[in-house]
């Protein structure tokens, strides 16, 4: 598992396994999910990560 976090758009990628996705579902505002050809979960994006989870916990350089 892979944590990537923007800053500059505040958004948090986290990367499930090392297969590329082909498909997106948003199961709620600004959270979406990836699946791979088999409709397996690959990744997770989530837009205004600041405001949904804190960062701090899981991104060490993700500071205020």
């Amino acid at each position: 598992m892979k944590l990537t976090y923007d800053r500059e758009t505040d958004s948090l990628y986290i990367d499930l396994v090392n297969r590329r996705s082909v498909d997106s579902c948003e199961v709620m505002e600004g959270i979406v999910l990836d699946f791979d050809a088999e409709g397996r979960l690959v990744g997770i994006d989530i837009d205004h990560a600041s405001r949904k989870v804190e960062l701090p916990r899981l991104v060490p350089e993700a500071k205020g």
